[in-house]
């Protein structure tokens, strides 16, 4: 890594308060800004108003996970990590965010490495981690890593569209991202449409849910190509175990009758870059000149001298 990357990061246990690159100044931060690095890289336009419950929605957000049907999410999805990333070669990954997940225990490449945000919890016994102040300039070089893991990362992203797109200058050419998030089309997702009057928050409600269809487009105008999508978590919003455990059935039977439905999805993409090849002028050869053998058509019922 190179001393300018280095100057973008901090090993856990120091503080990061902005995130910039060594030969730009750093700009002072407003106080009204609990977030930082909550503005947007210079180039893409302005940036958006950042969040003043941040912190609180965090914190919200690792309490529910905690709970019941957030123990189930996790389960769900520590599966299909466990099988996404078991097949991806090379020598760099990385996990973005989300500590109650390892997402990359089951994958053999030797660096590993984990991104968290200043106010994340630290896991326990885990590999090299590094804090950073937001996920829309990560402290990498371009075209450095072999795989990307985005847990939950684009739902509580300000600049989800940069988080891709840096993401995208950090892998390598085949490289390989993988994201999870929930599903505004299901059960879940209406919950978290009902008014406050009406029915509780089942879950935080200052993430952005982001459907599968539209994480699609996304990927396509980046050139990335899906390589494999998949949905799950097809019981319906309960907050006890009892109740979940009641309805396991619908497991089975909505991954065969509503397979789009799911609370939660996958997504595996390859990065794809069009490679060019230089040919030289094509010449020509002259013909060589010389006898030209026509052959003949033996004439049907004729035999040959032996008289056959």
């Amino acid at each position: 890594m190179t001393s300018r990357s280095r100057d973008r990061l901090s090993v856990v246990g120091s503080s990061l308060s902005h995130s910039v690159p060594a030969d730009q100044p750093s700009a002072p931060r407003p106080a009204t800004d609990p977030r930082p690095g909550g503005s947007r890289p210079e180039g893409d336009g302005p940036g958006q108003t950042p969040d003043p419950d941040l912190r609180g929605v965090r914190s919200d957000w690792q309490a529910w996970l905690a709970s019941p049907p957030g123990r189930y999410v996790l389960d769900w999805e520590q599966a299909q990590f466990d099988e996404s990333v078991g097949d991806v070669f090379g020598f760099h990954a990385v996990q973005l965010g989300e500590s109650a997940i390892d997402a990359l225990r089951n994958n053999r490449i030797a660096n590993r490495v984990g991104v968290l945000l200043t106010d994340d919890p630290l896991p326990a016994d885990r590999g090299p981690l590094l804090r950073v102040s937001h996920f829309e300039e990560l402290p990498f070089e371009s075209q450095s890593i072999d795989l990307v893991v985005l847990p939950h990362v684009l739902e509580f992203a300000q600049d989800p569209h940069q988080v891709l797109r840096e993401v995208d200058r950090v892998l390598r050419p085949e490289g390989r991202m993988i994201v999870c998030g929930f599903n505004p089309a299901s059960l879940w997702g209406l919950r978290q449409l009902a008014p406050p009057s009406v029915l509780a928050p089942f879950m935080p409600r200052a993430g952005h849910l982001i459907g599968l269809p539209r994480l699609r487009d996304w990927c396509k105008l980046l050139g990335f190509e899906l390589e494999r999508t998949r949905y799950g978590g097809f019981r319906p919003p309960c907050r006890t175990s009892a109740w979940l455990d009641r309805t396991e059935f619908m497991e089975r039977a909505g991954d065969r009758w509503w397979p789009v439905c799911g609370a939660m999805y996958t997504l595996c993409a390859v990065k794809r870059v069009k490679a060019m090849r230089i040919v030289g002028r094509a010449w020509r050869r002259p013909a060589r000149a010389g006898a030209t053998v026509l052959p003949i058509a033996r004439r049907r019922g004729t035999m040959d001298q032996r008289g056959r």
